[in-house]
């Protein structure tokens, strides 16, 4: 089990959860988050350490990794949590918006990984998990940037394996569905559909845990590998379903 964890998008949701469970099974926790109030909340109710950045400007993500760093002098599990979502038409996605979603989603999981993979290797040990989304390994209606960013997240997290393997630093991938947090209303557009069902962030947060512990990737709710793998074998066949049944957020 990891002795200092870094999760990021801990104010909330996934990463507070994620943070909870990591607490309790005695490991030292590093909160990230852009809500100072409510990251204080959760350090004060796990014993972690707030650190609050905005993932969106320039060189964020690199200075967070130093933070951490100059807190406990390694970090032994990277949970790449915190998301950025935006729903609508393309056209109306302004410019500001767009580099922001690939910032937050994309770019600082990447940066963060790199600035602290380097200790990881020096020791022969370390983890990493990237929480990830349905959208990324689908495609989503009205996500089109968010569900690109995530693609990109799944593919580095791939290409990361194969180059750690044998060094002692894992990747795991945590792929929730519609999950019953904030996320939606901060996107701009609620989810009213009455299926699928949205899962707790507090099952997605037992995921990661185990993505720490044997990693490998782990859908939540387990059925949404079945549309990944039929999108892979017959896409043909998915995208006329995905049209009449629908792929909208």
């Amino acid at each position: 089990m990891a002795r200092t964890a870094l999760v990021t998008g801990a104010s909330s949701g996934i990463g507070a959860a994620a943070a909870r469970k990591l607490a309790r099974s005695g490991v030292h926790v590093l909160l990230h988050g852009r809500n100072e109030d409510r990251l204080a909340a959760v350090a004060k109710e796990t014993g972690g350490t707030a650190l609050t950045a905005d993932l969106a400007h320039l060189g964020a993500a690199a200075e967070l990794a130093e933070r951490a760093l100059a807190i406990t002098g390694s970090v032994d599990l990277l949970v790449n949590n915190a998301g950025l979502g935006w729903a609508g038409p393309l056209p109306d996605l302004t410019e500001k918006r767009l580099r922001h979603l690939v910032a937050v989603n994309l770019t600082a999981p990447l940066e963060l990984t790199r600035a602290l993979l380097p200790a990881m290797l020096e020791r022969d040990r370390g983890q990493i998990v990237f929480v990830s989304s349905i959208a990324g390994r689908t495609g989503v209606g009205g996500e089109a940037v968010y569900a690109a960013a995530k693609s990109g997240v799944d593919a580095f997290a791939d290409s990361l394996r194969f180059e750690l393997h044998g060094t002692g630093v894992t990747v795991g991938i945590v792929v929730p569905g519609v999950v019953r947090t904030e996320f939606f209303e901060r996107r701009g557009r609620p989810y009213t559909r009455g299926t699928p069902r949205p899962v707790s962030a507090e099952r997605v947060a037992a995921a990661v845990v185990r993505a720490a512990a044997h990693p490998g990737d782990y859908y939540v709710p387990r059925w949404l590998r079945f549309p990944v793998a039929l999108r892979g074998t017959a896409p043909g066949l998915y995208r006329a379903l995905a049209a009449r049944f629908g792929a909208e957020s």
